[in-house]
């Protein structure tokens, strides 16, 4: 069974946002004549790697609701230039958006079962277009989504 990471996704206002930073870097890495993907470095390294490549992702919460997601390809583990131990996640160069829900902040990431993990908007019957982005953050506020 699939486990994820949820992680809080600083320095986006919006979900338009983090589509934007992940095309960026997806066209780098194409550029460099990689595969088109997005990668976040943490300090930790998760100990659950064999259960997080089996079809994990990584949550995104942007502005304090848990509201995106990004496959996991991989994880690379590596030392940089001050010799500390950082984890790179390798993330698909698809965003998935979820159903809205909240989230309080949190240090680092955490794991996300899959059985508490929001359902794909898409699977909701919902889509992008039906409903911006800030009526669908108040809406999961009051609980009604």
């Amino acid at each position: 069974m699939a486990l994820h990471l949820i992680k809080l996704c600083v320095g986006c206002d919006s979900i338009d946002d983090l589509r934007e930073w992940v095309t960026e870097r997806s066209l780098m890495a194409i550029a460099s004549g990689h595969q088109p993907h997005s990668s976040h470095t943490t300090r930790m390294t998760p100990k659950r790697v064999a259960d997080l490549l089996d079809g994990g992702s990584l949550y995104w919460v942007i502005k304090g609701q848990l509201c995106a997601r990004q496959p996991l390809l991989d994880l690379v583990e590596f030392t940089d230039v001050d010799g500390i131990g950082r984890c790179k996640l390798i993330l698909g160069p698809q965003v998935i958006e979820t159903m809205p829900q909240p989230k309080r902040p949190f240090q680092g990431w955490r794991y996300l079962e899959t059985k508490d993990a929001p359902r794909d908007l898409f699977e909701a019957g919902q889509s992008e277009k039906d409903m911006p982005a800030e009526l669908k953050r108040e809406l999961a506020e009051l609980g009604l989504l």
